[in-house]
């Protein structure tokens, strides 16, 4: 517990140092978000806040694996870091470049077949409702590919308002370290909790009205990370908890991603077009302030997480109708909000999207 804690005071510590480093970097350097239609911010903002992200995470785990007798920096706890390191760095040229989608994609499978190098990759596949496990091999190792990029790209698109993405990983990342700790999954429950040390870091200089913003060095890696360490927990357990726990948690992105495609192909636009569909910018079309529709969405991930806790005291059957009621819940609620299908035009008022 000491060294946790000790790793988790340098994660937070080192993220706070290197944002506000990372601020003066971007200034000097021109890497800023500047208002323009797209963009729902006002004022010119540095956006490589993901350095500081990044070194708190690197720093906090260094620390936890190197002080801890039982653990070695290898198999997937190395793949993980240097995973994390491949992302940040595609990541971080694109806030200072700008390289296009394809190269951005390259990246980030990059950083998962060194994470699947390693070990990380899904071994498991079970019956939901209990029976067999099936020990799958390398048949697992698409599954974990896809489960890696689709996070990643998840936690960026929504990072669309002060403090939202950083706050809702923060969430996501403690919920699924308490449930890593109640199946014994001490390691990824640390290494989470070290993120969200580091994240928390960020925060402090992000949330509404933010003088930093994460950039894609930041999401990305955020995304990255918290789907490696579930892949390092769950996919091991190979039971229900590893299938509904890691969905449950990360809901909200997962969910807004798949909408932003069904919507978009709905519309007939490409998928990476940007538009001011996802839930943020419904919530802001409906009047709310910047700060109440990041607390609503908190508030959404706390409700998803608390479920994930409750997903081991019941039954295989409870959980799939808590998991089905949930989902649907979601659904429904994105389609009064018009996430699903979006006329652009509909309202002149509404705040254009960053993703």
């Amino acid at each position: 517990m000491l060294r946790l804690m000790i790793s988790c005071l340098v994660a937070l510590a080192v993220g706070l140092l290197m944002t506000r480093a990372a601020k003066a970097l971007a200034l000097r350097f021109g890497v800023v978000d500047r208002p323009d239609a797209r963009r729902v911010h006002k004022g010119v903002v540095p956006r490589m806040g993901g350095l500081g992200i990044f070194c708190g995470f690197m720093a906090g785990s260094l620390v936890y694996i190197i002080s801890h007798p039982n653990l070695a920096l290898a198999g997937e706890p190395l793949g993980l870091l240097l995973g994390a390191c491949i992302v940040f760095v595609t990541g971080l040229v694109d806030d200072v470049r700008s390289i296009r989608p394809t190269t951005k994609l390259l990246g980030q499978l990059l950083a998962a077949l060194v994470f699947v190098g390693c070990g990380g990759y899904v071994k498991f596949l079970s019956n939901p409702l209990g029976g067999d496990i099936v020990y799958v091999d390398y048949l697992g190792i698409p599954v974990t590919i896809i489960w890696l990029v689709g996070i990643s790209n998840a936690v960026n698109l929504i990072d669309g308002l002060d403090g939202l993405a950083a706050g809702v990983s923060i969430i996501s990342a403690c919920t699924l370290a308490v449930v890593s700790l109640s199946h014994g999954y001490n390691m990824p429950a640390a290494l989470l909790f070290v993120l969200a040390a580091a994240t928390l870091g960020f925060l402090r200089y992000n949330f509404s009205p933010a003088s930093i913003f994460m950039g894609d060095s930041g999401s990305l890696t955020l995304g990255f990370v918290l789907g490696a360490i579930a892949i390092m927990g769950f996919a091991k357990g190979a039971t229900i908890i590893a299938l509904v726990i890691p969905v449950l948690i990360l809901a909200i992105p997962i969910m807004d991603t798949f909408f932003a495609i069904i919507r978009r192909l709905l519309e007939h636009k490409p998928i990476m077009q940007p538009d001011k569909g996802h839930l943020h910018h419904r919530l802001l079309a409906m009047g709310l302030s910047h700060k109440q529709t990041v607390l609503i969405i908190y508030a959404i991930t706390m409700f998803m997480g608390s479920i994930a806790i409750l997903t081991p005291l019941l039954s295989p059957w409870v959980t799939l109708a808590l998991l089905a009621g949930a989902l649907a819940l979601l659904f429904f609620g994105a389609k009064r909000l018009g996430i699903l299908g979006v006329n652009l035009n509909d309202n002149n008022n509404s705040p254009d999207a960053e993703k």
